[in-house]
């Protein structure tokens, strides 16, 4: 045993020679976790429109003042005739354009009906709609306002609350997705060239002659980056939590060895591939690029696994990124606890004893 704790001493020593390594494991996630978590939103503000008051009375200018006043859009020109609309479209400056009718307020008090016209550049669906949705909504909410308190009989009134996630900040949503990609991906490619490592430097030899079975080596070699990556987990839960003010609303204790449990799976992964690549360079573009597009596809953080083919869905049930997202949103937005994911822990259990055993089996055929 002390020839292991020896072992795995000196690959600790060997990490902290190694400035590139240092940089890689520390210095990248956190600047990943400030930028995904910056730049990653669903949220639009600041939306350039346009706008053509055909009425110009004080309740459609009161109309655009509502617009404006919540921050998602924001005024870049004002039309003067329709004819101007699809000038400004082409132009690109502007996602929608808002189309106010003569007599706005008139037509509204005296005919019990105004119309206001929405146009959007649709080239993204997605924006398109979600910048129709805000303005239809703040439209419904001013017509609220000018009824005042007036209720018009077999009325419907639907009460909506978001559980979980009031204010509809789309941080909560991408923190957990980014810390499971950052942790997936370092761990694994920090440990796919450990062995790879060795066999490219022609140091495999003295592993061969070295006391410790071939178990031992392949603990020895994880070992240390179990503890740098706890403490990046650390640093990235840190960051969301006073950066972003992510929530954790369960048990630090849970949440803490949930966060041990996937980097034991994505270390024993990253071991995977470096005992059956023979390079460094190799190891590297397989942890890349065979974890990167299938997790961010594949486990949820962006796209609903709902919506998929089911050959897809099945397919994402391989993903350990998927059962460890469902984990964080669960501990940390929901506050639930062990009787709750119990399944997504064997899960994750599960994956990392079959890559370990695998990783063994190769390292010893490799040495045979």
């Amino acid at each position: 045993m002390r020839q292991f704790f020896v072992f795995a001493r000196k690959e600790f020593y060997h990490i902290f020679r190694d400035k590139r390594t240092l940089l890689i494991l520390f210095g990248m996630p956190v600047v990943q976790i400030i930028l995904f978590g910056f730049a990653i939103t669903n949220e639009i503000k600041n939306a350039d429109i346009a706008v053509l008051d055909q009425s110009r009375d004080y309740y459609s200018t009161r109309l655009v003042q509502k617009l404006t006043a919540g921050g998602y859009f924001r005024i870049d020109r004002r039309l003067q005739s329709h004819r101007t609309i699809e000038d400004a479209f082409r132009e690109g400056r502007i996602k929608m354009a808002v189309v106010i009718p003569p007599e706005f307020g008139q037509s509204f008090f005296h005919l019990k009906k105004a119309q206001v016209q929405l146009l959007a550049d649709a080239g993204d669906p997605n924006t398109a709609t979600t910048l129709i949705n805000y303005a239809s909504s703040i439209i419904g909410n001013y017509q609220q306002e000018l009824n005042g308190q007036t209720q018009l009989p077999l009325t419907i009134d639907t009460t909506v609350t978001m559980q979980y996630n009031a204010a509809l900040k789309s941080v909560f949503l991408f923190v957990p997705g980014v810390m499971t990609l950052i942790l997936l991906l370092v761990s694994a490619m920090m440990t796919s060239i450990t062995i790879a490592r060795e066999k490219e430097l022609g140091t495999m030899e003295i592993l061969l002659v070295s006391p410790l079975p071939p178990p031992l080596i392949v603990l020895g070699k994880v070992v240390p980056y179990i503890v740098l990556s706890f403490i990046n987990a650390l640093m990235i839960l840190a960051l969301g939590v006073f950066l972003f003010g992510m929530p954790i609303r369960g048990s630090m204790v849970l949440l803490l060895m949930e966060c041990v449990l996937f980097v034991l799976t994505s270390l024993s992964l990253g071991i995977l591939i470096s005992t059956v690549t023979d390079k460094q360079q190799t190891a590297m573009m397989a942890s890349m690029m065979g974890l990167l597009m299938p997790t961010t596809l594949l486990s949820g953080f962006i796209f609903p696994i709902e919506s998929m083919p089911l050959p897809l869905q099945w397919l994402s049930n391989l993903m350990p990124a998927k059962w460890f997202i469902i984990i964080l949103k669960d501990i940390m937005l929901k506050g639930a606890g062990l009787e709750v994911i119990w399944l997504q822990t064997l899960v994750l259990c599960g994956m990392t004893l079959l890559f370990v055993a695998m990783s063994i089996r190769n390292f010893k055929t490799r040495l045979s």
